[in-house]
């Protein structure tokens, strides 16, 4: 009896185990599919930069505000982004993304405070959300180079011609993107592969902002309307991408974006309007990035010592060749850019003649880490009502190391 016990113990144990598997192995169709919480579909990623501009350095008077503030006297290691994003598609038809970046700057002598970049959720129209809406703050879409993220730019700074448009790239607005599927996996494709795409904004886009930059409080009662449209073709082994856009509006002048003295219209109100074409072919292995814009804006006239709507024009041309060795990516690149109007979002709506020649190579140890050396021959006049005939020239060796996570 002793011996028999066990055995039927196991036998009965056996039959259990089977009956369970058979069991499993049937369709349970009153089973509930559990969906996923929107929690469950956020990603975090972020870069950082880390920068130091003054190797070989010949004029330290030469300075650009809207590029890089850590360049020219007193300038010394400076980070200049560490951004954290949140994102990811929280519902069918809803994504969201959210930017911060904490190496802002509260004023000249307060670095690394937190402030926002990007906060916008894309609403979708049809299942396949090739027709959305995007609302928050975000990139205006005018110009490749602007809408290219920092994380992926060849260049150090963004051209002075197209960035001009708006500071920091961004504003308060309601934006509509369309793209049929195959471009908007293309899209997607050109920065996944490291071929330094925009990302997805579409083939058209159209929409409404407030026209005082990111992070600004409107003060006039119009709005920018903008229009873009871009279209990425495969011929053959290469990829060309060209692009239109232009915007209008009304730029209203801060009372503590104007100096003592400087005279302005009755409303510090200004026409604000651009048309640019935009040219991609993207690097594989010779890549080529050009721009060009024209336009009308306030600019500041050291002749009547006041701030005019006055037209501008500029554009840039970079060149760019991507050698693989092993598992590290080589890309020497060379940009020239010209620059001749205002810019509305610094002192007096500050006037710039910009004659710049950039030679660089970017070296990607791995997806984690880069690092960017850069030479920069100069030719900058910038002038306000405090800064008048100020032409300066130099050269420089910039220097950047960026990790990627």
């Amino acid at each position: 009896m002793r011996t028999i016990l066990p055995i039927l113990i196991l036998v009965i144990s056996l039959n259990y185990l089977n009956s369970q598997s058979l069991f499993d192995s049937i369709p349970n169709e009153s089973k509930p599919v559990v969906a996923k919480k929107w929690f469950e579909s956020v990603s975090i990623r972020g870069y950082s930069q880390v920068r130091y501009n003054r190797f070989l350095e010949t004029n330290p008077l030469l300075r650009c505000e809207q590029c890089d503030r850590s360049i020219g006297d007193r300038g010394g290691v400076f980070i200049r982004r560490l951004r954290v994003i949140i994102f990811g598609q929280i519902g069918k038809r809803v994504y969201y993304y959210f930017q911060p970046d904490f190496a802002s700057s509260a004023s000249t002598t307060g670095l690394h405070f937190g402030q926002l970049r990007d906060m916008y959720f894309d609403v979708g129209v049809d299942a396949d959300n090739e027709f959305r809406f995007r609302i928050g703050q975000s990139k205006v879409p005018f110009g490749f180079e602007n809408l290219q993220s920092s994380q992926n730019r060849l260049p150090l700074d963004r051209a002075d011609a197209l960035n001009s448009a708006v500071s920091n790239e961004r504003d308060h607005g309601v934006f509509f993107y369309w793209a049929p599927k195959k471009y908007r996996k293309l899209f997607s494709s050109l920065v996944s592969d490291g071929l330094k795409g925009t990302g997805d904004y579409g083939v058209i886009g159209f929409g409404a902002y407030n026209g005082q930059t990111a992070n600004k409080p409107e003060l006039n009662n119009n709005r920018h309307l903008i229009a873009r449209a871009s279209l990425p073709i495969k011929i053959g082994s290469q990829i060309i991408e060209t692009g239109v856009q232009a915007y209008a509006g009304k730029y209203t002048m801060a009372t503590d974006q104007l100096s003592a003295g400087v005279k302005t219209n009755s409303n510090r109100t200004y026409d604000d309007r651009r048309v640019a074409a935009s040219f991609t072919l993207y690097s594989k292995p010779f890549g080529i990035l050009a721009e060009y814009n024209i336009g009308e804006g306030p600019q500041f006239n050291k002749e009547t010592d006041s701030i005019e709507l006055t037209s501008l024009r500029g554009g840039f041309i970079t060149a760019n060749y991507m050698h693989k060795y092993k598992e590290q990516f080589f890309i020497p690149f060379v940009r020239y850019q010209y620059y001749d109007g205002g810019k509305k979002h610094e002192l007096d709506a500050r006037a710039y003649q910009v004659n710049e020649l950039e030679i660089g190579i970017e070296w990607q140890y791995s997806k984690n880490f880069e690092f960017v050396a850069m030479y920069t021959i100069s030719d900058r006049r910038f002038e306000d009502f405090v800064l008048q005939n100020n032409r300066q020239q130099g050269r420089l060796l910039r220097l950047q190391a960026q990790v990627n996570f």
